[in-house]
């Protein structure tokens, strides 16, 4: 279950949360701005105070939403932190997938170079389990501790940008439309693992439910070594818009029988952007 985040934040790569946008909220490709050649820094992607909702697909069936959100800011032991919200729900009318509800949080800062997470953890929404899984990251230590319902489970090695995988939906668009390669750790379920990609500054037109006109993209490849849900480990393909923040729109993931697909049907900014 934990598991199911990473292939999500892997696909929005995505992938992603917020509760806010369930049914509608279509953005005007008018919105977009296109004042930069070169990708965003984080500071525009945290200032954006964006909010997404993707539809996860196999074939004809959607298994399920994920929601992507930047809540209000936070503190973690005396400093700032960034609190984003990774919502996965999934379609109970669908009898071979059955109704799930998982909330991913972290808390994270960033430095020139790339975000990072203070702590991860998960709440289990659909049995009331809540703080079901923890990660905290210790640069005291140089450890990242795991936790589950509440007992120290494993220690392993920091790596930098450390996280629960969820900051890759910042990290990825840093490199949109670059031909440079990025690598991320992504701790996960007492192991680590690592996402790797490659983008093309080559573009396309694809179509949106979030956007009212086809919009202009940028396709990453990318290879992860680290299971994810409906049995996903491997090699994926994401999209980016190829405005100023580079939103991540699409994303595809091989999975034993077929391609999971995850697409953006719901796309909102702060009031102030």
């Amino acid at each position: 279950m934990m598991r199911m985040r990473l292939k999500h934040l892997l696909n929005s790569i995505v992938i992603v949360s917020g509760l806010c946008l369930i049914h509608t909220s279509v953005v005007a490709q008018q919105n977009f701005s296109y004042e930069r050649s070169e990708p965003p820094t984080l500071e525009m992607l945290i200032d954006a105070r964006e909010v997404f909702e993707y539809e996860v697909s196999y074939g004809p069936f959607t298994l399920g939403w994920v929601e992507v959100e930047l809540l209000p800011d936070s503190t973690y032991e005396g400093n700032k932190a960034y609190h984003i919200r990774t919502l996965m729900k999934t379609n109970s009318r669908l009898l071979f997938v059955g109704y799930q509800e998982i909330h991913y949080k972290s808390l994270f800062q960033y430095n020139e170079k790339w975000p990072y997470s203070f702590v991860f953890w998960r709440d289990d929404i659909h049995s009331e389990e809540y703080d079901k899984f923890r990660i905290i990251f210790d640069r005291d230590t140089q450890q990242a501790i795991f936790f589950e319902e509440g007992e120290q489970t494993e220690t392993l090695e920091l790596i930098e940008p450390a996280s629960g995988g969820d900051i890759i939906f910042y990290y990825s668009r840093l490199f949109a439309g670059l031909e440079e390669r990025y690598s991320l750790p992504v701790y996960t379920e007492d192991e680590q693992g690592t996402v790797t990609a490659i983008s093309s500054p080559e573009t396309e037109m694809r179509e949106y439910e979030a956007f009212e006109e086809p919009i202009e993209t940028y396709l990453s490849n990318g290879e992860a070594d680290i299971e994810g849900p409906f049995g996903f480990r491997g090699s994926f393909k994401s999209w980016f818009s190829t405005d100023d923040l580079r939103v991540p729109v699409e994303a595809h993931a091989r999975v034993i029988f077929g391609n999971v697909k995850v697409r953006l049907i719901s796309y909102q900014r702060g009031e102030n952007n």
